[in-house]
């Protein structure tokens, strides 16, 4: 069913919009957003790419139109995405498209910021893709795909990893025979840089001081989790490794495991590699413990008396309990601590009882300035405490936009950039 709504006067500004595009494994997620103001114009999703029937939602001007229809690959699935901003809007030739903003899993030790796309950048992340083999191959066909239908606009490509290159060698380091490191790329990197930046920043500017004035813990806590210190404005530390799987408990990703436990699963169990990536990566974190990968069905469950629910739940804020712990002691003041993503942002009790018992540090979690999703920047810390905890949306499109944005400008190409605080939404974000 198709809803089709009026065009309305220009939202994107004098300055044009920039496309951001998130390439999975069977999906694209896309919204064309206002780097100067901040608000998504219109946003997306095109899901099951190359089942038998797949799906596209389009959001615009409040109303979403949803689509079942067979998209046989990515090029098929963009396609459907541009038609309809033809058909439903906005128009993307008025909207004034200055560039085309990817989001990139892995960056390796090579991209430390965002570039251009050329020939030369799309070999190299091509190389990376042995260190994220579900995630870079994908964000690497939703950019050749796009290239080629939008070859008028410079596309940027931004790295979930690139916020993390500033990990001193104590952080970044792996304790294993340094040749074999060296040779196989073997470090930490660190992930959902994109928003542990973001966050890190906004935080900052809410407050009305300086970055450079802070030390932050920021919790990203979605599907996937991790957590950063971030001493002003630079990463010292994160919770993802190598990899995602490094960290926090996860949806379905187990965080840290006993490495032997692989060794002992392939010997005992007679598990192969897949299987136990598998196993680690799809059938562990909450869902593993619970069954259920979603908080709201965890909580449900616990109200219930289901012990397997309540054992999910204490084994997850307990491994959450002991990074705030151990970032307190490499930042050794720590200014505020943020929650921000999916969790982070609308469950009260993952929070409260994140923070619990903490009150000889000056850290705790006011019931009445906690309770509830937060849409908006919001303290939820009461007055008295030294540390400030807040809860602040993450934006990572608004992030990869203006990141966008400047990298064209850097080059000479047409655009324009602004630190300008986003306002509301027109659309969502994942």
């Amino acid at each position: 069913m198709t809803i089709t709504q009026p065009r309305p006067h220009s939202a994107h500004g004098a300055h044009g919009s920039v496309l951001v595009v998130n390439s999975g494994s069977s999906s694209i997620k896309y919204q064309l957003v206002n780097p100067v103001g901040g608000e998504a114009i219109a946003a997306g999703i095109v899901e099951r790419i190359g089942e038998d029937v797949g799906t596209v939602k389009h959001t615009f001007a409040g109303s979403t139109t949803t689509r079942d229809t067979v998209i046989a690959d990515h090029g098929a699935g963009l396609r459907v995405v541009l038609g309809l901003f033809d058909e439903i809007g906005p128009d993307l030739a008025a909207a004034h498209v200055v560039a085309v903003g990817h989001r990139v899993v892995h960056g390796g030790s090579d991209f430390t910021g965002p570039a251009l796309v050329d020939d030369e950048v799309i070999a190299r992340i091509d190389a990376l893709a042995p260190l994220a083999p579900l995630h870079n191959p994908a964000n690497l066909t939703g950019i050749e795909v796009a290239r080629e239908l939008l070859p008028d606009v410079p596309h940027v490509v931004v790295f979930d990893t690139a916020f993390f290159h500033t990990l001193p060698d104590a952080a970044a380091t792996y304790a294993i025979d340094q040749g074999v490191a060296t040779t196989y790329g073997v470090r930490r990197y660190g992930f959902h840089g994109t928003s542990h930046e973001y966050v890190s920043g906004k935080v900052a500017r809410v407050l009305g001081r300086r970055v450079e004035e802070l030390n932050q813990i920021v919790l990203h806590l979605g599907n996937g989790a991790s957590a950063s210190a971030v001493r002003g404005g630079v990463a010292v530390e994160t919770s993802m490794g190598l990899t995602p799987l490094e960290g926090l408990v996860m949806g379905t990703r187990s965080g840290d495991v006993d490495p032997a436990v692989l060794i002992h699963l392939q010997r005992n169990a007679g598990m192969s590699v897949d299987e136990i990536d598998d196993l680690l990566n799809r059938r562990s974190g909450l869902k593993g413990l619970a069954g259920e990968n979603d908080f709201r069905e965890i909580h449900r469950l616990v109200e219930e008396g289901n012990p397997s629910a309540q054992r999910a739940l204490d084994v997850y804020i307990h491994r959450l309990r002991k990074y705030v712990g151990a970032y307190m002691a490499v930042l050794g003041r720590v200014d505020v601590i943020t929650f921000t993503a999916g969790v982070g942002e609308n469950d009260d009790a993952v929070r409260a009882l994140a923070l619990a018992g903490l009150e000889p540090f000056g850290i705790a979690v006011d019931p009445q300035r906690n309770a509830g999703r937060k849409k908006e920047p919001t303290t939820i810390s009461p007055d008295w405490t030294s540390t400030r905890v807040m809860v602040v949306p993450t934006n990572e499109e608004l992030a990869i936009a203006r990141q966008a944005v400047a990298t064209i400008e850097k080059a000479g190409l047409e655009g324009t950039s602004d630190e300008t605080d986003p306002a509301p939404a027109a659309a969502g974000h994942a």
